[in-house]
């Protein structure tokens, strides 16, 4: 079960391609305030979800300054650990 619940493996070097997906998935898996805390926008789980885990880690193994992160998620703030 733990396999199932593991986060997505960030593959390096990242590719053009892995970057479009990971500035998507930083994009659309927000944060949005719950009484019972912050759920993904997505999918209405935790915040933050596993999508969103592995398009900030992508983002972070490509270099990307967190600036440049936070831009691509729509200053969503900064994703707990």
């Amino acid at each position: 079960m733990s396999a199932v619940l593991a986060d997505f493996p960030v593959l390096t070097p990242v590719t053009d391609e892995d970057l479009t997906l990971a500035a998507l998935a930083v994009r659309v898996h927000t944060p949005e305030s719950w009484p019972h805390g912050l759920l993904c926008r997505s999918e209405r789980v935790p915040y933050p979800c596993r999508l969103a885990r592995w398009g900030r880690a992508t983002l972070d193994a490509a270099g990307l300054p967190d600036g440049e992160v936070e831009a691509l998620a729509g200053g969503a703030g900064v994703m707990g650990s």
